[in-house]
Formats: C-alpha cells, structure tokens, sequence
C-alpha cells in the first residue's frame, strides 16, 4: 500500500518540476523603455522635421505607448498602428516592404489592409 502512495507522490512532485525548467526567460519592454524609445523616435522626427505618430508595441502587438506630435494628421494614428504590427509580426522594418515592393515585388500587396497608392 505504502508503495502505490509514494508513486503518484513522486510523481506529483516531478509534474511540478517539470513546466518550471520548460520556461523561458524573456525580457520584457518597460513603460519607461517604450518611453525612451519614443523620445529617439521623436528627436529623429524633430531632427527631419516631420509629423509622426509614434507607436509602441509589446510582444503580443498590444501598444504600450503611443504619442501623436503636433500638426500630425488622424490617419497617422491607425497607420503607424498597423506598421508598428507588420514590423512586430515579421521581425524587420517596414522599409523592407517599401523596397520589396520598389523591386517588383508585389506578392506583398496581398497582405491584409495593404493598399497600393501612388
């Protein structure tokens, strides 16, 4: 009796184990790193004297921080939303889709909410 006690107890105990060594460590973006990281953004705009809206996203593309400059159009508010998920959801700068398209590449145009405009 004292044998099939001990087992499921070992077992238990192991079972708790076991999820713990299977997580990853991750770093995770801070309101006051998404702030610091809008405050470079923000002097590049200054710097090129543009209008912008900066948006921050967290891992999940939930936005952390967002700020709209001055002068900066409400359209601007949904389009940096969706190029700060594009850049999130496929690791590389929305640029790398200016030029792809630039190139010829048009497959690009098919994504979701893409909109060809000249």
């Amino acid at each position: 009796m004292k044998r099939l006690f001990v087992f499921p107890l070992l077992a238990a105990l192991y079972a708790g184990l076991l999820p713990a060594a299977n997580l990853a460590d991750r770093k995770v973006l801070t309101l006051e790193g998404a702030k610091a990281m809008a405050a470079a953004a923000e002097a590049e705009a200054v710097k090129n004297k543009w209008n912008v809206v900066i948006t921050i996203l967290d891992e999940s593309g939930t936005p952390i921080y967002m700020q709209r400059m001055d002068g900066t159009q409400l359209g601007s508010v949904e389009v940096a939303t969706q190029k700060a998920k594009y850049a999130l959801l496929f690791k590389r700068p929305t640029k790398a889709f200016d030029d792809a398209v630039a190139g010829g590449r048009s497959v690009i145009m098919r994504l979701p909410g893409a909109v060809p405009v000249e």
